[in-house]
């Protein structure tokens, strides 16, 4: 029975386990949970997660949820996956884990509210909150230095002094590829000076690509329609 993945390709921890099972040859089949129409509330997928939340897989009749549990279950539940991604040697994997889980309480909470109550908000029908952006601003920018001159510090091209990619590089880049959907002011003001990041952003891209860029579509799309917003708006007031 083939490998189940509950996801939505607007969600950035989907983005990471969908990319990362197509990198990694991993047979499955992808079901859509449509967040703009709330599907994750729906009583069907809380049969898979309680928690009401992508993404969630089911292999089997285990099922997971939680992005970095369900990278980390992947790594080391099928064959063929390479080591880099998680590696055997137990230290490597504590230092993964420890940025994984210091990626939740840092850099996930400062871009995914700045991104939603910059951008996002109306398409949900909700209200920008100039307030919580800014806040999340912050928590975002600090991340970005952390991350720039700790995750970042050694000789590789990736986190932890890294010369390939690992589950955590994945991950945190997803999270980052949200501020592609700021306008490109504000995306150039945040990240313009953190030219490691920038630097490791395009590494992982190449490294995960074509597969990176292609579960990367709907995102790109919608940036182009924001974009095309944000221009017919400029228009309109000359």
């Amino acid at each position: 029975m083939a490998l189940k993945v509950y996801a939505d390709r607007m969600s950035q921890p989907s983005r990471a386990v969908l990319i990362f099972c197509k990198v990694n040859g991993i047979a499955f089949e992808e079901l859509r949970v449509d967040l703009s129409k709330l599907q994750q509330l729906s009583p069907e997928f809380k049969e898979v997660n309680p928690m009401a939340k992508v993404p969630a897989i089911v292999d089997g009749r285990f099922k997971l949820f939680e992005s970095h549990a369900i990278l980390i279950y992947l790594s080391c539940a099928f064959p063929g996956v390479a080591d880099h991604w998680y590696p055997a040697d137990l230290f490597r994997r504590a230092k993964i884990n420890s940025v994984l889980d210091w990626h939740h309480s840092n850099l996930r909470i400062g871009a995914a509210p700045f991104v939603f109550y910059t951008v996002l908000a109306p398409l949900f029908g909700r209200p920008q909150n100039s307030q919580a952006a800014a806040e999340a601003e912050v928590l975002l920018s600090k991340s970005l230095s952390k991350i720039e001159s700790f995750w970042l510090k050694g000789n590789g091209k990736f986190l932890l002094g890294g010369f390939k990619p690992s589950i955590a590089d994945l991950s945190l880049v997803c999270e980052i590829m949200q501020l592609e959907l700021l306008d490109e002011k504000d995306r150039s003001r945040i990240l313009g000076p953190y030219q490691k990041v920038r630097e490791w952003v395009e590494n992982t891209k190449n490294a995960a690509n074509p597969h990176f860029d292609e579960v990367h579509k709907l995102l790109f799309k919608l940036k182009a329609t924001l974009q095309k917003q944000r221009s017919e708006k400029l228009t309109s007031k000359m």
